[in-house]
């Protein structure tokens, strides 16, 4: 599917930003032919693709300052792009526009293992700062599916989780300080950048508000994150349930009961299959759905601890309950779970991830609602989710080479988030709004709260230059959606109350 089509640049403005462009970087960092440009059409969600009309590579903040300048000059908008793994289009490219890439910004600066923090680029991959700080006995915490590859500033515009979010929190919670520029070139310093560790500085939570922001407030261009000390243990039960419903209901049991699990995740029948067949963790491929719940702290916490959620499941009707015997099957374990998004591309031409959260005593009834909306649109669907904090990832099969599939694909995701939205929900957990879900986003939030948005946005981008059109919808596109706003109440569904 094609996004919606964008003004190209006349051949006259494209050569004059393209000479302006060349005169601030080195040749080798911009991009102006076809063949280069396709590499920057789309992101993870490849159903909307576009070439930019520029795609430029700085090296330094200087480089990346006189771009933004440039820019501003000739009154072109700026799509910073991370490495490409965002699922709602943040990162889709304007025709006429410039895709600022920063995966030349991939240094470590900084392990302080004292005050427990480090000082990395925006294109460091996730997963190596953990491994940078594993030499100290440190980690950090959120961990992304993709964390092997998505890089710490895509983390930040997205407030990314992971499967450990429920103990330790998204992005937000683990990030101490930013260096961002402004569209007019402006170095800000928000959090602690000279003074990890210490109190909370006066003023507005600033570093909330960019955390997540989708890249529509500035460029990030230098992250301190939190460092945690790894636990003493972590062990993993996995247990086996005859109905996602009775699952749901084990993890409002655990968390009722006043555990805190490191990591709470489920999976129902589609996905466990998939998964196995890929990772070969073994699961149970004959349940109707696992829960993976991971106890973490010293070895007398997690002793007592393990027993406690044991009979937990165990009473919340689990038809088996499993204790990983060792860290090679916790990993295992892990492994199915974090490689089932690849592994459901495995079994279908195409698939559609959405990403809606809702409370934890909803779970049983949404999911079942989602079965049922499966039959009514005629597609598979897999979920896979953070049962913990009610974080779903429905991926609803279908082959965009069927005619139709991709329209029903996409209407079936937004019954979803209609549906997250309709039970006291929200349409994004950590995936973000982007392109994908600006119609949901109509659904859930008044005009009033959405000419709120855009007033923070216009306080830091005044010119509306950065990312256009992603995040937060006007109210001229809710009106052309037919959504100016959906009250609790009006999406109807079977045996759930209106809200």
């Amino acid at each position: 599917m094609n996004a919606p089509a964008e003004v190209l640049l006349s051949p006259t403005q494209r050569s004059a930003l393209l000479a302006d462009l060349r005169n601030a970087l080195p040749a080798r960092c911009v991009l102006a032919e076809a063949e280069d440009l396709r590499p920057y059409e789309c992101d993870g969600l490849s159903a909307y693709r576009r070439l930019p009309a520029v795609a430029v590579l700085p090296e330094t903040i200087e480089q990346i300052r006189a771009v933004l300048r440039v820019c501003r000059t000739h009154n072109v908008p700026v799509v910073a792009r991370g490495a490409g793994t965002g699922l709602s289009g943040g990162a889709l490219p304007l025709s006429n526009g410039v895709l600022l890439g920063l995966a030349k910004f991939n240094r470590i600066l900084e392990i302080d293992p004292d005050n427990r923090v480090a000082r990395v680029q925006p294109g460091v991959r996730n997963l190596a700062i953990s491994e940078a700080a594993a030499a100290h006995g440190l980690y950090y915490a959120p961990d992304p599916s993709s964390q092997i590859a998505c890089s710490i500033g895509g983390n930040v515009a997205e407030n990314s989780g992971g499967v450990h979010c429920l103990k330790y929190g998204l992005t937000v919670h683990n990030v101490q300080a930013i260096k961002l520029l402004t569209m007019d070139g402006e170095l800000l310093e928000i959090g602690e950048c000279e003074k990890p560790g210490g109190l909370d500085n006066p003023g507005y939570d600033l570093l909330a508000v960019l955390t997540g922001s989708e890249g529509l407030l500035g460029l990030v261009v230098e992250v301190t994150v939190r460092l945690l000390p790894k636990p003493e243990r972590a062990q993993v039960l996995l247990a086996a349930y005859d109905s996602v419903e009775r699952a749901g209901e084990a993890v409002a049991a655990i968390i009722g009961a006043g555990v805190i699990p490191a990591g709470l995740e489920m999976m129902d029948n589609p996905a466990i299959r998939a998964a196995e067949a890929f990772v070969h963790a073994g699961y149970p491929e004959d349940a109707a759905a696992i829960l993976l719940c991971e106890l973490d702290g010293t070895n007398e916490e997690v002793s007592e601890e393990i027993m406690r959620v044991r009979q937990l499941l165990l009473d919340s009707g689990a038809t088996e309950v499993r204790t990983a015997a060792d860290e090679a099957q916790r990993q295992r374990f892990w492994a199915g779970r974090k490689g089932a998004f690849p592994a459901v591309g495995r079994i279908s031409p195409d698939y559609y991830c959405m990403d809606g959260t809702i409370p934890r005593r909803e779970l049983g009834r949404v999911l079942g609602r989602i079965e049922e909306l499966s039959v009514e649109h005629g597609l598979q669907v897999a979920n896979v989710f953070h049962a913990g904090d009610g974080n779903l990832h429905p991926l609803i099969l279908f082959d965009a080479n069927r005619p139709g599939e991709l329209e029903r694909a996409e209407a079936f995701g937004t019954a979803i988030l209609d549906l997250c939205v309709a039970v006291g929900g929200t349409v994004t957990g950590e995936h973000g709004v982007g392109i994908e879900k600006l119609a949901p986003m109509c659904g859930q939030f008044t005009a009033g709260e959405l000419e709120q948005f855009h007033a923070v946005k216009a306080a830091f981008d005044p010119a509306g230059l950065l990312n256009p059109g992603k995040a937060v919808p006007t109210l001229h596109r809710c009106a052309e959606f037919g959504r100016m706003h959906v009250h609790h109440g009006e999406v109807k569904f079977p045996d759930l109350p209106r809200f």
